[in-house]
C-alpha cells in the first residue's frame, strides 16, 4: 500500500453525453444537481414524517457499522486511507451527492427487496432526478417539449391492468426522461421546467398513448465527489438511454420503474445496477413513418 492515499479529481462536467452529441450552451455541474436532488429529498421527508423504530434503526446500524469494521481489518486499511475516505464522505455532503451516491450505488438493492413479492409489472429505481407535479393529460399525450426538440420520435403506448387482466380506467401513468443530450430538465440549465415530463391518465379501457423522444445514455454527473471516486476505482459513469415511469390506480400498488432499449450502450453495464430483462425496450418504425414505436403493458398488484 502507498503512504499517501487521495482520490483525484475528474474533469469540470455535466450528465454529458457520448461523442456526436451537443451540450446546452451553459453546461450542468454536479453541484447544481446534488443541491437540487438534495432539497428534492428534503422536501419528500419532510412530507413524510414516518417515525423511526428505534430497534430497526439499532439493528440496520449496528450491522453496517460492523461490515465497515470488518472490511477494514481484512484489507488492513491504513490511516493515510482512512484519511482520504474522511475527506470524501465530507466533500459529497458538501457538494449535496448523497442522493447521487445512494441512488447510484445503494437504491438497486432496496428496490429488489421492498418489491420482491410482486406479481405484477417489474419496477426498478427511481434515481435522483424525479419532480412531482407534473403536467397530467388524459388518454393521448405529447410531453412539454421544445420547439424542434432534438432527437428521434418515439410513440410509447400500452395497458394498465390488474394481476387478473382486467383493465384499469383511470390509472395514471407519469414519465420523464433525459433528451437527446442527455440532460434533465430542472436539473440541467436552459430546459423548460417541464421538458420531457408529464403523466397520462389511461382510458376507459386502460389504454395509454405518450408521445416524445428517444433519450440519450449519458455520465452521471462526475465533476463532484462520485466522479472522484469514480475515477479512484477505474469505473465507468454511464447510464444506458432509459425512460422513466410511476404507474399508479386507486386500490393498487404504485410501480416505479426504468425501461431500457435493446442495443442500447451501457445495457450490459449500468453504473446503476438497475437494468432488468423484464424492462427491455424494442421499438420499431412507426407506422406513419416518422420515427418509432413500442408498446409495454404495465400490470399492477392490490395495495
Amino acid at each position: 500500500m502507498t503512504t499517501e492515499t487521495t482520490l483525484p479529481e475528474t474533469e469540470t462536467g455535466s450528465p454529458g453525453t457520448e461523442a456526436g452529441t451537443e451540450a446546452p450552451a451553459t453546461v450542468a455541474s454536479a453541484a447544481a444537481s446534488g443541491a437540487a436532488a438534495t432539497e428534492r429529498f428534503r422536501d419528500k421527508q419532510r412530507a413524510a414524517h414516518s417515525p423511526a423504530d428505534t430497534a430497526r434503526v439499532d439493528a440496520l446500524v449496528s450491522e453496517t457499522l460492523a461490515a465497515v469494521h470488518d472490511v477494514i481489518r481484512r484489507h488492513k486499511v491504513t490511516y493515510a486511507e482512512y484519511d482520504a475516505l474522511k475527506s470524501w464522505l465530507i466533500q459529497v455532503g458538501l457538494d449535496g451527492e448523497w442522493p447521487l451516491f445512494l441512488d447510484v450505488w445503494v437504491e438497486h438493492v432496496v428496490e429488489e427487496v421492498a418489491n420482491e413479492d410482486r406479481q405484477g409489472s417489474k419496477g426498478t429505481i427511481e434515481g435522483p432526478y424525479y419532480v412531482p407535479g407534473s403536467p397530467s393529460f388524459d388518454g393521448t399525450a405529447t410531453l412539454p417539449m421544445r420547439d424542434g426538440e432534438p432527437g428521434v420520435p418515439l410513440l410509447f403506448q400500452g395497458t394498465v391492468t390488474t394481476v387478473d387482466g382486467a383493465p384499469l380506467p383511470g390509472a395514471r401513468v407519469e414519465m420523464w426522461h433525459a433528451d437527446a443530450a442527455g440532460f434533465y430538465s430542472q436539473y440541467a440549465p436552459g430546459l423548460p421546467e417541464w421538458n420531457l415530463r408529464g403523466a397520462v391518465v389511461a382510458d376507459e379501457k386502460g389504454g395509454f398513448r405518450i408521445h416524445t423522444v428517444e433519450p440519450a445514455p449519458y455520465q452521471i454527473p462526475t465533476d463532484g465527489s462520485c466522479g472522484r471516486l469514480i475515477a479512484a476505482a477505474g469505473w465507468h459513469a454511464w447510464r444506458p438511454a432509459h425512460l422513466h415511469l410511476k404507474v399508479s390506480a386507486p386500490g393498487h400498488r404504485l410501480i416505479t420503474t426504468q425501461l431500457y432499449f435493446q442495443g442500447s450502450s451501457h445495457v450490459e453495464d449500468d453504473i446503476a445496477s438497475a437494468v432488468k430483462p423484464e424492462l427491455m425496450l424494442a421499438p420499431s418504425p412507426a407506422a406513419g413513418g416518422h420515427g418509432n414505436e413500442v408498446t409495454y403493458d404495465f400490470v399492477l398488484d392490490r395495495a
